[in-house]
């Protein structure tokens, strides 16, 4: 009977080491598809629910691995231990999948991007440097920056607000659960306990540089997402519906960056944005408008303009500002919070009006 067992065991580790380079990248590329689907189309709260348990399992996995391998626990869960690195690696992709779908989703690009960007190399690092991945002070190094990043993305939504106050929360509350994580995990074995010193040092550098990117609005403001933003010449309201007019197109032109539109002198301009946001949060977004100097060389604010939102609506609250005898030339419009984070940004050129230029309408 044991002999058999043993045998099944050598057969089963022969069969999972095959195939484990495949079944990793597969299983990773499995969970970014699944927090995809996830987050566009079922309740974020149910999506936070479905990623905390991954954050739990990934926790558990890690500090399983180790009390085995000290024998600590049962050896008769060696068939567990065998596909527990599966798992392990499995949840990292799940949970930094879903970190890069929420700040994707939520980021400027043109701003956010070096965070985006570090998100998606930990992701991609995840298979190319899998042997290294192994390694306990590396799967902590990721496991502590999946905490912060899980509960500056949980903490909004969780209290409905959106401040500074809840990213340092999480913040404090990472710092306190991995401590309380390593005192757990350095039980198993001595070589933990001694590399200790380094974890924290590398977890205090994780920590000041995540708040370094917040305050200078690189890590996005979570959980407002800007779902759409365009420029256009006049903007009515009817019944529940947006009326947005706009300068007819080619394909072409739709495709290129770099809009470019038409007004006649006094003629207003107006952005109009829709932006998702979680029920019952309430909140002001300003948007401000920038023009480009050729004498100075500089983008200069030429006004600061908001309105109030409130969440629950998919497609997001829908808001305009205008401005009035907008002089030709470059223009930006910054979409901000009330605590100056960037959710988005376009530009546009605007020009003289033109004579015989179409004109048509988008429902909102």
């Amino acid at each position: 009977m044991i002999s058999s067992i043993k045998s099944q065991y050598q057969k089963t580790k022969a069969l999972y080491q095959k195939y484990e380079r495949a079944l990793i990248p597969l299983m990773l590329v499995f969970g970014f598809i699944v927090d995809y689907i996830t987050f566009k189309n079922i309740q974020v709260r149910i999506a936070l629910s479905v990623l905390a348990f991954y954050f739990v399992l990934a926790g558990i996995s890690i500090a399983f691995i180790q009390f085995f391998d000290a024998k600590k626990i049962s050896q008769k869960l060696k068939f567990v231990r065998l596909f527990t690195p599966l798992i392990v690696q499995f949840t990292f992709g799940a949970l930094l999948g879903a970190t890069f779908i929420f700040y994707w989703f939520s980021a400027s690009v043109a701003v956010s991007w070096p965070f985006i960007i570090v998100v998606l190399f930990l992701m991609i690092s995840n298979e190319i440097f899998k042997p290294y991945f192994k390694k306990i002070i590396i799967q902590i190094s990721i496991y502590y920056f999946i905490t912060f990043s899980f509960l500056s993305i949980a903490l909004p939504y969780i209290f409905n607000r959106l401040d500074v106050k809840l990213f340092l929360l999480a913040g404090i509350i990472s710092i306190i659960f991995m401590f309380l994580y390593l005192q757990l995990i350095s039980k198993a074995q001595i070589s933990i306990y001694s590399q200790k010193q380094t974890l924290i040092k590398i977890i205090l550098t994780i920590f000041v540089i995540m708040n370094a990117l917040y305050f200078a609005n690189i890590i996005p403001p979570i959980p407002l997402s800007l779902r759409e933003v365009g420029v256009y010449h006049n903007i009515k309201r009817s019944g529940n519906k947006y009326i947005l007019e706009e300068e007819s197109e080619s394909f072409l032109q739709k495709i290129f960056p770099g809009k470019t539109i038409h007004l006649k002198i006094g003629e207003r301009a107006y952005v109009y944005t829709a932006i998702f946001a979680p029920s019952d949060l309430k909140t002001r977004i300003f948007h401000y408008w920038e023009y480009y100097d050729e004498n100075l060389g500089a983008w200069i604010l030429k006004d600061r303009l908001s309105f109030d939102i409130t969440g629950g609506r998919s497609q997001g609250y829908r808001g305009y500002s205008l401005k009035s005898a907008v002089k030709s030339g470059k223009w930006r419009v910054y979409v901000k919070t009330e605590q100056g984070k960037v959710l988005g940004r376009i530009s546009f050129n605007i020009a003289e009006f033109e004579n015989g230029r179409e004109f048509e309408d988008l429902v909102r």
